[in-house]
């Protein structure tokens, strides 16, 4: 079966190479002239290890992740800190893989490799589709009145702008959701000790939250700042700002804080868009995946991760029904809605409760912290992400 995957991101090469891994032939499309993942840092729960596990991947990332020994709270004025859950030895004792932490770009390149190892000319840069055509039992992928490839399937992996989505069900139509976020990486040894300890914190404040963790081994720290702010709407995963912008942001914030954001090399920032979810994901031999179809606020550290899971059930799916591609597709859909529709939902009440206005003063944001990140409603929320597995969740 031939099979077209528009898009060379984290979900397009890991449906490609789960596909290629199964016997598919596999073209991947990417419109960039370049392969260079842009981004900062990823957070690889364990659900997500499992599926870079079964591509073969763990010895790589072995080589370029960082493993946080935990997960932190620590409240913006005070820098009062509370344990939110265990990781390292205890990851890999509940789920069976770790939790670890990575540059977006070191995964994306073990990806890379990874397809190119199967096939070398796997995948095409300099691409732009505007068009996908179904003829039977074909779907042709046209760029402007160029032909770029004929396929039995065409996988939808172009991101959050998919022109393979604008192609199936027309335009997209977000919504700005009020808050804006700051990224960029750290060298580690630019930071004092304390802030370059082997865990994952989460700084929670009235109307702001901030996160950073190691990558890289330790090398590097990534740090993303989220701030509810008003008349600046620019989703850019490039928009360069200043560390005295960022600063202004998170004026009356810890020091530790202060120090972080003046550490930055390159501060970078985007307005964080809504979309609704989309009841329907897979048309006819056409399928979308990732960001294509389910693009979420990033506060529940699954994005990535959800594309990885939406790689390795698709090629699953694809090969369990080898005789009917499109029921293969349909099942793939039927398999992943409901977990990542929860995960869309879920990622936008966390906004909330990090930003909640009980945090505002130490002692009505000290019961707040107890209450919301207990050990049960820790376990509510996490448990069933980590639990999951993409290589035999039934389809």
């Amino acid at each position: 079966m031939r099979v077209v995957v528009v898009g060379a991101g984290i979900g397009g090469l890991t449906a490609a190479l789960a596909l290629m891994r199964r016997g598919f032939d596999v073209q991947v499309l990417e419109q960039a002239r370049e392969l260079r993942e842009v981004g900062a840092g990823l957070q690889i729960s364990p659900n997500g290890n499992r599926v870079l596990d079964a591509l073969g991947l763990t010895p790589a990332l072995s080589r370029i992740a960082a493993e946080p020994a935990g997960k932190k709270v620590r409240l913006w004025n005070t820098g009062q800190t509370w344990n939110l859950f265990d990781l390292g030895a205890t990851s890999r004792e509940r789920y069976g893989f770790p939790y670890l932490t990575v540059h977006r770009a070191d995964l994306h390149r073990a990806l890379i490799d990874g397809v190119k190892a199967m096939k070398p000319d796997a995948i095409k840069t300099g691409v732009r589709i505007d068009h996908v055509e179904q003829c039977g039992a074909e779907v042709i992928v046209r760029s402007g009145d160029a032909t770029v490839a004929v396929a039995d399937v065409v996988v939808g992996a172009d991101g959050v702008h998919s022109q393979v989505r604008q192609c199936l069900i027309g335009e997209d139509r977000p919504s700005f959701s009020g808050i804006i976020a700051w990224r960029g990486v750290i060298e580690a040894s630019r930071l004092p000790d304390h802030l370059r300890q082997p865990y994952g914190y989460n700084w929670v404040g009235p109307g702001a939250h901030v996160i950073h963790y190691p990558m890289r081994r330790g090398e590097l720290v990534n740090f993303v700042g989220a701030v509810e702010q008003q008349g600046w709407e620019v989703e850019s995963w490039s928009e360069v700002g200043s560390v005295e912008e960022c600063l202004s942001d998170f004026k009356g914030w810890h020091e530790d804080v202060q120090t972080l954001i003046r550490s930055l090399h390159t501060p970078y920032r985007w307005a964080l868009m809504g979309r609704e979810t989309l009841p329907r994901w897979s048309y006819g031999r056409v399928a979308l995946l990732g960001d294509a179809c389910h693009p979420t606020l990033p506060f529940l550290a699954q994005g990535a991760v959800m594309a990885l899971e939406d790689g390795l059930v698709l090629a699953r799916c694809l090969e369990a029904w080898k005789s009917d591609p499109e029921l293969g597709l349909q099942h793939f859909e039927r398999a992943r809605i409901d977990r990542t529709s929860r995960i869309v939902n879920g990622s936008a009440a966390n906004a909330k409760r990090f930003h909640n206005p009980q945090l505002a003063h130490a002692d009505g944001a000290a019961s707040y912290v107890d209450e919301q990140w207990s050990e049960e409603r820790v376990k509510e929320r996490y448990e069933w992400l980590f639990e999951y597995k993409a290589d035999t969740v039934p389809l």
